[in-house]
């Protein structure tokens, strides 16, 4: 009688739900029901005699043993969560409920799968994370940073990159990139497979690390991949690659904003014509500039140029034209000046010059005498010959004024006289 109501017994609890598990002294499964092989994907008598520890994930066993410690020393666990690795290599949560029985020296243990739930909550909390990264980084890569270590909570992910994609030129690059295996080829092939299909890519493969890559996609298209590799045996599930998903439309959003962002700074300090700073951009120039010079005795100047007859081009040839001249200008003015140095257009056919750390005054003539040389030179255009002479003003610091309203005067006044001089001859 008493064998049949133990039989009995094991049958009932072989229908629940919930798993439930006897563990020996030395951590060895001695009972396990049968949901044990819906939850871990072992059979009954696969389970018996394994290692406990050997179905947990690595990056959780430190904790589990400790807590194993714990029950053994008498102090029951109701509600300890960790993650075992199936035998597909998945990745499951489990929360347990746990004794140590000292009269048949076992733990008695029952598991429920909480994977869903723990999806459900990595949503939210995903959700805020991204969210608060988003608007506390100050730039992508520092973001790209806190997304990977919030990703790494929840899944697998020592391997992680971001991919951007450029659809001018067609191209991807990999702003952020950590790979233990250092296999850039196949991330590479993933990341632009993903960005080509705009759909998730999960990879499991016997004997190769796990691969899931999910585009980040946007109102405009998609302008990207996020790819994670797994470094064990773990393997990447359908419930990792929602959440992974639900990351990169946070992610997503992020990188347009901060891009649109660094658009419009772009807007308000570069000359969109040229890709030269604008006159508010060289004003702040200057005013750090003068600060240094002022602090270390140094000199500077500013050279103001001018386009003669430029208003001839556009009459003649259209403002198209015109436009091509300027920004041919721009990029011969640039040829003639170091790379500390600043070119600015103003506007118009104005440009200025700011040349910093001058060992002599005379250094800023030649510059002068450099720049006009060059934009002498044709600028050839549909059989002619298109021709640039400039007025060029010179303002030095100390000598021609110390703050940059009275340099900016000088040096207008100094253009001024050059083409009136020009004129009259």
């Amino acid at each position: 009688m008493e064998t049949k109501t133990v039989t009995q017994l094991a049958c009932f609890i072989d229908l629940l739900m919930d798993a439930v598990c006897a563990v020996d002294i030395e951590g060895r499964f001695v009972f396990v029901s049968a949901a044990c092989e819906r939850i871990f994907g072992y059979t009954q008598a696969e389970l018996i005699g394994m290692p406990m520890i050997n179905l947990v994930l690595p990056a959780d066993r430190e904790r589990t043993l400790k807590a194993a410690s714990e029950i053994m020393g008498g102090q029951p666990k109701p509600h300890f969560e960790n993650r075992y690795v199936r035998k597909d290599g998945q990745v499951v949560h489990i929360m347990w409920s746990a004794r140590w029985s000292e009269v048949d020296q076992l733990r008695i243990a029952v598991a429920r799968d909480i994977t869903e739930r723990k999806l459900a909550e990595s949503r939210q909390a995903a959700l805020y994370a991204i969210s608060e990264a988003a608007h506390a980084t100050a730039d992508l890569l520092a973001l790209f940073q806190r997304v990977h270590r919030i990703v790494g909570e929840w899944l697998p992910a020592e391997n992680f990159c971001v991919a951007l994609y450029d659809e001018q030129r067609d191209q991807l690059s990999f702003p952020y990139y950590i790979d233990d295996r250092r296999q850039p080829h196949s991330v590479d092939r993933n990341c632009a497979e993903v960005v080509r299909s705009g759909q998730p890519l999960l990879l499991n493969i016997d004997g190769a690390p796990s691969s899931l890559g999910v585009p980040l996609s946007s109102q405009n298209g998609t302008i990207g991949a996020l790819l994670v590799k797994s470094s064990g045996g773990e393997r990447y599930t359908e419930y990792d690659q929602e959440l992974l998903q639900f990351v990169s439309a946070q992610v997503a959003a992020a990188i347009e904003r901060k891009q649109l962002q660094a658009r419009l700074e772009y807007m308000a300090r570069y000359d969109q014509l040229t890709r030269l700073p604008n006159r508010g951009f060289l004003q702040e120039r200057l005013k750090d500039a003068l600060a240094r010079a002022r602090r270390e005795c140094g000199h500077l100047a500013l050279l103001y140029v001018d386009l003669d007859k430029f208003k001839q081009v556009n009459d003649s040839f259209g403002h198209a034209v015109g436009d091509l001249l300027l920004q041919e200008v721009a990029r011969r003015l640039q040829q003639c000046v170091r790379e500390t140095d600043t070119v600015a257009r103003i506007g118009g056919d104005e440009f200025v010059i700011l040349l910093e750390h001058l060992q002599q005054p005379e250094h800023a003539n030649r510059v002068a005498d450099k720049i006009r040389s060059l934009l002498g030179e044709p600028v050839p255009w549909e059989g002619c010959d298109l021709s640039i002479v400039p007025s060029i003003g010179i303002a030095l610091y100390p000598e021609n004024g110390e703050e940059a309203q009275q340099l900016f005067k000088h040096a207008d006044e100094a253009m001024y006289g050059v083409k009136r001089g020009a004129v009259a001859s």
